[in-house]
């Protein structure tokens, strides 16, 4: 009697078993991940970016060494917590671009986005940033084929980057296949970087009369952006 087809079966049941229960656990941990990261946001919006392992873990119920299972250590959950967090912040900002045709209001939107965005939680905001050394910002010069772990974050101003290019080229008229001069190719990751420390100083700026509303900072950076700081003919 060939009883192999049986041995096929059973063979086949268990490693769909197996394929069953590796499924579950590897949606257990993905739960419990995005759990962590959440409990990590709320922790560093209270208590600051230089919250410590384990003040995050503690305010968790939980210790530390879960959060080193799951991320590795601070700069891994910093990684983790950026993806999490800038994939929202760049949809608001790139969708606010592309909503407005203008390109001096599409420039404004983008500038008041990114200033909204960092503003709900400043916190989260310096804490996912703030990695200097592997940032193409404050460290242009970092030679792209390494390592940094801010890969979100470079990705992220790479495509503010090209869309502010392109921008750029239709507002001084500039065909497509076209460039610009060679210095004025270096102006939208330069505006990028003005954004960001404009509005970092903005948010670290302490809560009095004289520190500018959110809309009057958007209207300055992108005067500054397009016009210069030159006083401008009025009448």
């Amino acid at each position: 009697m060939n009883i192999q087809p049986a041995a096929d079966t059973r063979g086949t049941q268990q490693q769909a078993a197996g394929d069953g229960r590796s499924a579950r656990w590897d949606a257990h941990r993905a739960s419990r991940r995005l759990e962590l990261l959440k409990l990590a946001r709320h922790t560093i919006h209270r208590l600051g970016p230089g919250a410590s392992m384990e003040e995050i873990a503690a305010q968790a119920n939980t210790s530390k060494s879960v959060f080193y299972r799951y991320f590795g250590d601070k700069e891994g959950l910093r990684q983790a917590l950026g993806q999490y967090v800038i994939s929202n912040f760049r949809t608001q900002v790139l969708s606010a671009a592309r909503s407005t045709a203008g390109e001096g209001d599409a420039l404004h939107a983008m500038v008041l986005a990114y200033l909204q965005m960092a503003a709900t939680s400043p916190n989260i905001y310096f804490f996912v940033t703030a990695n200097p050394a592997a940032d193409l910002l404050t460290n242009p010069a970092e030679d792209p084929n390494l390592e940094t772990g801010s890969g979100v974050l470079n990705d992220f101003f790479d495509e503010l980057t090209r869309m502010m290019r392109t921008r750029m080229h239709n507002y001084m008229g500039i065909g497509s296949g076209q460039r610009a001069s060679a210095a004025l190719e270096l102006w939208p990751r330069a505006s990028i970087g003005m954004v960001r420390a404009a509005g970092e100083l903005w948010l670290r700026a302490p809560d009095t009369p004289e520190r500018p509303g959110i809309e009057e900072l958007a209207t300055s950076i992108t005067s500054w952006l397009t016009h210069g700081v030159a006083p401008q003919a009025t009448g």
